[in-house]
């Protein structure tokens, strides 16, 4: 008689989150929020691109322990799309080029000694620490890109201990400290990089300044027509700035 051993397969887990609340200040939550948004909208436009923010990423299939969260990183070569959380096995074996991690006192110890190893080993081409605090890093912005597999410093620009600036290759982007605020800059344009809502702000803004204008221009006696073409702007433009009511 034959007997038939059934082997039954355990399904391994990979949650998206460890079930604790997420304890982050105000001042790394801000900052977390600014650095996620400002690059994932500067490349908006590349549908392989993937920046997220303090989500995990898995990197030993069949082992849930292997994980790493980092605050804000950016992936290369994969799909845009909305994600749980990252395995790697899943994308390709592909793994995050760039790696920035806001550094307090509940996460000194991993950013500086156990997540450098981790992303080392990964392959994270760059990685960056900021210490909005300054009472960890001196500079507060700290950099180092792989090189024949060590991290090696990126040089920092016009060192001081708040006003600093160092280059990313990876994300062709400055990192900016001006008075201990962190920033990303376009080297080309030397525009700093803003949220979704910073950008709908300088909008608004700016709509502002231009209507008050063409209602100068209108109440000063000339005509719809002649103000459109002074700006160069049609006429249904002019009217849907100012209103109806010229």
């Amino acid at each position: 008689m034959t007997i038939l051993t059934q082997v039954e397969q355990v399904e391994i887990e990979y949650p998206s989150s460890d079930g604790e609340p997420m304890a982050e200040s105000d001042i790394t939550r801000d900052y977390m929020t600014y650095s996620v948004e400002a690059v994932k909208l500067y490349f908006q436009e590349r549908s392989d691109v993937y920046v997220s923010a303090n989500s995990f990423i898995y990197y030993e299939e069949g082992n849930n322990q292997a994980v790493v969260a980092p605050d804000v990183y950016v992936v290369f070569g994969v799909a845009n799309r909305k994600r749980d959380n990252y395995k790697v096995w899943e994308e390709g074996e592909i793994t995050p080029d760039f790696v920035l991690e806001i550094t307090s006192e509940t996460t000194q110890t991993k950013d500086q000694e156990t997540k450098p190893e981790i992303y080392r080993a990964l392959g994270v081409r760059e990685y960056f620490q900021y210490d909005p605090s300054g009472d960890y890093l001196n500079p507060i912005l700290q950099g180092v890109r792989l090189i024949n597999n060590q991290y090696e410093p990126i040089a920092a620009h016009n060192m001081a201990f708040d006003t600093l600036w160092l280059f990313s290759e990876v994300l062709g982007l400055e990192l900016h400290i001006i008075s201990g605020e962190l920033r990303f800059r376009v080297p080309e344009t030397g525009e700093f990089l803003k949220t979704h809502k910073e950008e709908n702000l300088g909008r608004l803004a700016a709509e502002s300044t231009l209507r008050s204008l063409l209602t100068q221009l209108l109440n000063s006696g000339m005509s719809l027509e002649q103000v459109a073409q002074m700006m160069n702007l049609s006429t249904v433009e002019v009217r849907r700035v100012v209103g109806e009511n010229f």
